[in-house]
């Protein structure tokens, strides 16, 4: 005979004796079905790797592992920059606790024509959506990584011809502006323009002879280097009315050196 829930001795929320907060105890690295918005506003399902944390009292021996799953079925239905507050909310209410985190990390495609083609083929760029909630304020962070063609400017000027160049890639963390119910809406594919516009060239998964012309002289005609990139990552950021503060990250997989090359730039945006 199975026996009754309020039977069964519940460990976790016994009297801790050590004085010792735990400022995060959660679950990680947990897959899982989710749906994002697209640029038009439509469902994009994927699969995320999530991460869900409280910060739990001293007094308390443990947290209960099982409620983060609950709170997160019930909002398998769309997680996004808008529906991560009531997430946290839930997380902290369900827990009771005073402070939550949430991390999803998925991989968002993209429909990339070729230049002159128009041959069409996705691109995908990884993508994690960071959320805080605590007493005081709730936090959300969008962070976008996209791969971009380098070309160097200093091989350029010293070579009779051709240049070197490499792939790219291009982190964008960025912090929306708050705003009443939540943050201003800022677009995985806003953030992938800045990272495409930043870099020599954009890549592509699919170009036919004509498309593979067009990109290599386009990249040759605007070589840049990674402290270039970063640069011209964050002055369109600084610019951005939504954006609160940022970092850019680019990491140059170099074609001729046995090494990578990268450059870091934070700040924040012209108003703050």
């Amino acid at each position: 005979m199975p026996l009754k829930k309020s039977s069964l001795p519940d460990i976790q929320a016994t009297q801790d004796t050590r004085g010792l907060a735990i400022d995060q105890v959660g679950v990680s690295d947990l897959r899982y079905p989710i749906q994002v918005l697209d640029h038009d506003g439509k469902p994009f399902p994927t699969v995320a790797k999530i991460s869900m944390s409280v910060h739990l009292p001293h007094h308390f021996k443990g947290t209960h592992m099982s409620r983060f799953l609950e709170v997160l079925s019930k909002h398998e239905g769309e997680v996004t920059m808008r529906t991560l507050p009531e997430i946290l909310h839930d997380l902290k209410k369900r827990l009771d606790a005073e402070e939550a985190q949430i991390k999803v990390a998925f991989t968002y495609f993209v429909t990339k024509k070729a230049p002159v083609s128009g041959a069409a083929a996705k691109v995908g760029c990884d993508v994690v959506f960071q959320g805080t909630s605590n007493g005081k304020f709730d936090d959300f962070v969008l962070c976008v990584t996209v791969p971009v063609t380098t070309l160097c400017p200093c091989s350029k000027e010293i070579s009779e011809y051709g240049a070197h160049n490499q792939r790219g890639y291009v982190t964008l963390e960025v912090r929306p502006k708050a705003k009443k119910g939540g943050w201003e809406l800022i677009l995985i594919e806003d953030l992938i323009a800045v990272a495409e516009e930043s870099g020599s060239a954009p890549v592509y998964a699919l170009l036919k002879r004509t498309d593979e012309r067009f990109v290599t002289m386009q990249a040759y005609n605007n070589p840049v280097f990674v402290e270039d990139v970063v640069r011209n990552a964050a002055a369109l950021l600084r610019a951005d009315p939504r954006v609160s503060s940022f970092t850019v990250k680019a990491v140059n997989h170099e074609s001729i050196h046995d090494h990578n090359a990268f450059a870091v730039i934070s700040g924040k945006a012209l108003d703050a």
